[in-house]
């Protein structure tokens, strides 16, 4: 008996089973260049070893005519693919010669006509394939009319899945968590926090995300829900709040040239200043331990308003820059910030916030005016209270109201309290100690202190930020104008409005809060 289960001689293929083989002479060789025909037992031939568990290789049956090769793989819906695949492993076996010839002929004819001249009945099989089967016009008018020849669908498909492939593993490129530097200036923006839905207030992440889109760092739909790229901004800046510092913490593919790209999809006043990979789980917001703002105004908001001059001729002296440091000291430590937000009650444990330092350095001169810069640090901000803040300061010192009434805001009753002019703040940076601290020198990742991009900063800010302060106060006289509204403020509001609570009146209209956000 042969190897592959083939007695040569007048007895037929050894079957599975106790039952036989098949009957005599239909294992025997017709003669050269012809096959022997068709095996009853065809079917239960492949693999019948391997699931013996008996030799690697299985026991196939050599007596299989080509109506069974082809009825058999064409009904488990085999591709020539898969048939080429097959006929590579079949390199050893006494089936290759007879696949290939297969495969020839398969590529010549179309299945319905190949399914329609071979009936299942034929079992002619010669050695060598024969001449290309012509179209039969009968098939043309049947139910298969709309098939395609395998010559042409197959490598149309393969080219298409190709194709397809391509895309995607131009786009397998790797997604990492990283934080983006941002400096822009805010003028003209509804604030930094991207509004969807509502186009007609452009703010600054409309622009950031569209340059992400067109720069290729993230696909079209992360756009559209900026959750899928873990998008996270460090500080939600209001209404013509500029930022020299601002971080940003998202997902994209670090394809090259990255900030490059983005920069040449991103208007000149919004640069991307540098980029940092973070760990896996970095928020911007969460890990930011401080912000520190800076606020620029002209010196003369300083100015007493029943002793001073009132424009920009005024100069500020060494005494009135010590007392306005004075003023602002008081705001140091942990204080509760209701009256200074519309957004908090006086009882919410959130509205108690820490301020770090706050103080005013030397004025100096441009475009013929005098200005100074207030810095302040804290450990986060809510909606407006930097600018009721500082508005509380310059009414204090042009003596609209008494020193007094800053601890007497800082109770639970509602005291009015102005808000200066946004066009002056400025996002200057962003701290983040604690995890520098524990992940700045592990060797991964880098601590995010921004020393090397300190100079592009500077620029940014003498190049845009600066410039639009002053051109904007000068042309528009925003200070001068929020100046003017000072009189109309009632600082004693609040204790009339305590005496209405008390006597169940309901408060006058203009001392509800109407501003809308978050901290920041």
């Amino acid at each position: 008996m042969g190897r592959w289960g083939l007695r040569r001689g007048a007895r037929g293929c050894v079957g599975g089973g106790g039952g036989g083989g098949c009957a005599p002479g239909a294992g025997r060789a017709a003669g050269p260049g012809s096959r022997p025909p068709a095996c009853p037992r065809m079917g239960s031939a492949w693999g019948s070893a391997a699931r013996r568990g008996g030799s690697a290789r299985p026991r196939l049956v050599p007596e299989v005519t080509r109506v069974g090769i082809q009825s058999h793989l064409l009904s488990m819906g085999a591709s020539l693919v898969k048939l080429e695949a097959v006929a590579q492993q079949s390199a050893r076996t006494r089936l290759l010669p007879l696949l290939h010839s297969e495969l020839w002929h398969l590529r010549q004819v179309s299945m319905a006509e190949h399914l329609k001249a071979v009936p299942v009945e034929a079992a002619p099989m010669k050695a060598e394939p024969g001449p290309m089967a012509k179209e039969d016009p009968n098939v043309r008018g049947s139910k298969d009319r709309g098939l395609k020849k395998w010559e042409e669908t197959e490598p149309q498909a393969k080219r298409l899945k190709n194709n397809e492939e391509d895309e995607e593993h131009s786009k397998k490129l790797p997604k990492r968590k990283i934080v983006l530097l941002m400096a822009y200036s805010g003028k003209g923006y509804h604030g930094m926090q991207r509004n969807l839905g509502s186009s007609q207030f452009k703010t600054i992440e409309d622009d950031l995300v569209s340059a992400l889109v067109q720069s290729g760092c993230i696909p079209e739909n992360h756009g559209e829900d900026m959750k899928k790229m873990s998008f996270q901004r460090c500080a939600r800046t209001d209404k013509g709040v500029s930022a020299a510092g601002q971080i940003v913490s998202l997902k994209v593919w670090l394809i090259d040239n990255i900030l490059e790209k983005i920069n040449s999809h991103l208007p000149s006043h919004i640069r991307i200043l540098g980029l940092k990979r973070v760990t896996g789980s970095f928020n911007s917001k969460n890990r930011c331990d401080a912000r520190t703002y800076f606020y620029m105004l002209p010196t003369f908001a300083f100015a007493h308003k029943d002793h001073d001059i009132q424009d920009e001729r005024y100069r500020l002296s060494p005494e009135t820059l010590e007392k306005v440091n004075q003023l602002l000291a008081g705001y140091k430590g942990t204080h509760n910030f209701h009256n200074f937000t519309s957004q908090k009650g006086p009882k919410e444990p959130s509205a108690r916030r820490y301020i770090m330092e706050m103080h005013c350095e030397a004025p100096f001169m441009r475009e013929g005016m005098e200005f100074a810069v207030i810095k302040i640090k804290g450990q986060s901000f809510m909606m407006h209270q930097i600018r009721k803040m500082i508005g509380l300061v310059i009414a204090v010192l042009k003596g609209y109201v008494p020193e007094s009434v800053m601890e007497r805001s800082w109770g639970e009753e509602k005291v009015d309290i102005p808000k200066a002019p946004g066009l002056g703040l400025v996002l200057e940076r962003v701290h983040f100690e604690q995890y520098n601290r524990r992940f700045g020198n592990d060797g991964l990742h880098e601590p995010l202190d921004w020393v090397e991009e300190e100079e592009k900063m500077t620029v940014f800010k003498e190049q845009y930020i600066y410039p639009t302060i002053i051109k904007t106060e000068m042309e528009e006289h925003s200070m001068t104008n929020w100046l003017n509204t000072l009189p109309n403020h009632d600082f004693d509001a609040g204790s009339q409005e305590a005496k209405a609570d008390d006597g169940n009146t309901k408060a006058p209209a203009s001392l509800k809060g109407s501003d809308g956000g978050g901290d920041h």
